[in-house]
């Protein structure tokens, strides 16, 4: 036997110290009853995770399902200008009232907290994992059939609270063409399996450019690699998602909810499976 680490989440060896993997879940608020929790990460930063979260959000709620999303990129919130969200939260004895979209969605970010939303948040990490943990704790999101996780890039402090301390169901990976994001995307996807988090499918982002004129579809990145990524993986691929002005623009706008055909309507049939 070789020397204990003390860490029986590695250890194969059956020793009278062998501890059973402790369950660091949090309690969620007592007046939130969510049915199912949706990561959406990417790994890698600039490939439209949050656009896809938030058309992903809007897409489940045309159908008729109760929906939120909680902002956990504290240090890039995105999800309140998507909507046009720019009020500040508010609170009562049972704790934190998410803010409502047009269309009926909660959502919960820092920057409903902050007082100016330009104003940078300079935390350490265990801070920002801090404050992902207590939009879960408490804040009071009622009655949800999905409540959707847009993450911060990469495989830090954040992602492993979310993992860790909520009850995820499973997550969505975006991505982009160029082989390099796919290697940085295959590190989340391995996180993911290493805290025993299913992985639901994956998205590719700026898939293509459809030419206005002639409908040809042009690879501005080069050529797609998802089907490659997504076989390595195992995994299937949920959607190839063009390269589209006017949703980037219906973003900055703040009209997610408005932009049609929504691109994620599909995905959203596609997770909404008894």
């Amino acid at each position: 036997m070789s020397e204990c680490t003390h860490d029986c989440s590695s250890c194969g060896e059956s020793c009278g110290e062998r501890a059973q993997p402790q369950d660091l879940r949090k309690p969620a608020n007592p007046h939130s009853h969510i049915k199912k929790v949706i990561a959406v990460a990417s790994g890698k930063g600039g490939v439209g995770k949050s656009a896809v979260a938030c058309t992903l959000a809007a897409a489940m709620a045309a159908r008729g399902k109760k929906v939120g999303i909680l902002d956990a990129d504290i240090t890039g919130p995105s999800v309140p200008q998507a909507f046009n969200i720019h009020r500040r939260a508010l609170g009562d004895e049972d704790g934190i009232l998410p803010a409502v979209t047009a269309g009926g969605i909660k959502l919960m970010s820092l920057n409903l907290l902050i007082e100016h939303e330009t104003d940078p948040v300079v935390w350490r990490g265990p801070v920002i994992a801090g404050a992902v943990e207590q939009f879960w704790t408490d804040v009071v999101w009622g009655e949800l059939d999905y409540l959707f996780v847009d993450m911060p890039p990469g495989t830090g402090d954040v992602p492993l609270t979310v993992f860790q301390s909520l009850p995820v169901d499973g997550v969505v990976i975006v991505t982009a063409p160029q082989a390099l994001v796919g290697m940085i995307v295959t590190k989340a996807v391995h996180m993911a399996e290493m805290l025993q988090v299913p992985v639901l499918g994956i998205v590719e982002n700026y898939s293509f450019f459809r030419c206005p004129d002639c409908g040809g579809e042009h690879p501005v990145f080069g050529p797609s690699t998802i089907d490659a990524l997504a076989a390595e993986l195992g995994l299937p691929v949920l959607a190839k998602l063009p390269i589209d002005r006017l949703l980037a623009q219906a973003v900055d706008e703040g009209r997610v909810e408005e932009y049609a055909p929504n691109p994620m309507a599909e995905v959203a049939r596609t997770l909404d499976q008894p």
